[in-house]
């Protein structure tokens, strides 16, 4: 089975702009759609009412939240030690495979990638019984990849002060960790050459949102994506969503 995931961060809690979300995510046609910033249950409902996806959960002030055509057989939300925010495990009925949504710490500065990095340690330890099985970690992860350009010309004036402050370009301890750790970063395994830039959707610079899953399991990523249509996507949220379509065997 080849399921279809979307990872969005609908910024804010979505509110007041249900409309132009639920346009995006049908457009996208996805399976399973897992949610940052998803802060407000009226909206998700609201959401999955609108896209046909019925089943969803969400929590008030947690930030990753579900909406699926798919059966769920299960789901949870995990709170590792240190982190900002919450992570949520979803398994597909069906299947022993699991999505794990996050999203970790925002701002760019040394100090806050090395707390990314200690929130990426702890989801990481907290899932290791499903080291051997096929899983998919994805979401914002609010940091580069090691190697990408970060144009500082092009953010505004309180992060450069950040960037200067601390060292005048940031770390890359987070992705590393997930490539040290054995996972694939989907999006550059299959598209080495492509930006694959998901914020903001005015200015589009940074690839901030990823999918990974075990290099073990590198042949179950069929394609992963950037959407940036339809045009009112960009009225939607600031990041763009990406797809991937992964074999769940």
């Amino acid at each position: 089975m080849i399921l279809k995931l979307l990872s969005y961060n609908i910024r804010f809690g979505g509110r007041g702009r249900e409309s132009r979300l639920a346009e995006v995510i049908r457009a996208a046609t996805p399976d399973l759609v897992v949610f940052q910033e998803a802060t407000d249950p009226r909206v998700i409902e609201g959401l999955a009412e609108a896209t046909g996806l019925s089943v969803w959960a969400a929590k008030p002030a947690h930030s990753i939240a579900y909406i699926s055509r798919l059966e769920i057989a299960h789901h949870e939300w995990h709170y590792p030690a240190g982190a900002t925010h919450s992570f949520l495990e979803i398994q597909p009925a069906g299947s022993e495979s699991r999505v794990f949504g996050l999203h970790l710490k925002a701002r760019f500065s040394k100090w806050s990638e090395r707390r990314r990095a200690r929130e990426i340690r702890a989801l990481l330890d907290g899932i290791k019984r499903y080291q051997e099985g096929f899983h998919a970690l994805v979401g914002d992860f609010n940091t580069l990849a090691p190697g990408e350009l970060l144009d500082v010309r092009r953010m505004p004036a309180w992060i450069r002060a950040l960037v200067w402050i601390s060292g005048r370009d940031i770390q890359r301890e987070t992705i590393q960790v997930m490539l040290d750790a054995g996972y694939l970063d989907g999006y550059r395994f299959l598209y080495p050459e492509d930006k694959g830039y998901s914020f903001p959707v005015w200015d589009p610079h940074l690839r901030l949102d990823y999918v990974f899953v075990p290099a073990s399991f590198a042949a179950r990523l069929k394609d992963c994506r950037v959407i940036n249509q339809p045009a009112g996507v960009s009225l939607a949220s600031d990041h763009f969503p990406l797809l991937a379509h992964i074999d769940l065997g």
